[in-house]
């Protein structure tokens, strides 16, 4: 049951305009599906680590600090707001072309190794730097039954395994948009980062509201 639980939180809480989703369609566009994917599973464990967090009794303690929870929207509310700035002002990369047929080098596979590991960790650093993250684990962890230690792991494998279907599902249109419409796809990390820049407004208003 929890791993079905989290399976769903970590899908839906994937779906609202978010650093991760901007930084997995900017990699599917400007780099490869491979780097897309990347970003992907590093944003997917940097849920686990938080849905594990709020599960296993961060919520209290946060509960305990009301101060906390605001400082949390403000700092995740700066953030994005320059991310989503950046994003927006960022100038169309030409994308990158087919991948080759030929035999890969060592060279080569030297490389892939290291994209794979960058998007890696720009997802991750994407989720563990956004505080917002916290508050909203720890809100979905309080709604959940009550959890002992191996229902808590069922539950962050299923949030891990429903949050990286959801970047795969984003990493795989993104990508097939960039081969359909070439050129004209500049628009979508702009559009993004325009919708980026709103939800950090959103999270400033609510710590606004919640000191008021």
């Amino acid at each position: 049951m929890f791993l079905l639980i989290g399976m769903a939180a970590g899908a839906l809480t994937g779906v609202p305009i978010g650093p991760a989703n901007v930084a997995v369609i900017d990699a599917a566009y400007r780099y490869t599906l491979r780097r897309a994917l990347a970003v992907g599973l590093g944003s997917a464990v940097g849920d686990g680590i938080y849905a594990a967090a709020g599960i296993l009794g961060i919520t209290p303690v946060i509960r305990s600090y009301p101060r906390v929870e605001t400082v949390l929207y403000a700092v995740s509310g700066i953030v994005l707001l320059i991310y989503g700035f950046l994003t927006a002002r960022a100038q169309p990369v030409k994308p990158a072309g087919p991948a080759s047929t030929d035999e890969v080098k060592p060279s080569e596979s030297t490389a892939m190794r290291r994209e794979v590991w960058s998007g890696f960790t720009v997802g991750l650093a994407l989720i563990l730097l956004n505080p917002a993250a916290i508050v909203t684990w720890v809100i979905i962890s309080s709604k959940m039954p009550h959890a002992d230690a191996l229902e808590g792991v069922a539950g962050t494998i299923g949030v891990i395994a429903g949050s990286l279907a959801w970047f795969s599902l984003v990493a795989y249109l993104t990508h097939k948009g960039k081969n359909v419409f070439g050129d004209k796809a500049a628009w979508i990390p702009r559009v993004i980062g325009v919708a980026l820049i709103g939800y950090a407004l959103w999270l400033l208003g609510k710590a606004v509201g919640i000191v008021a």
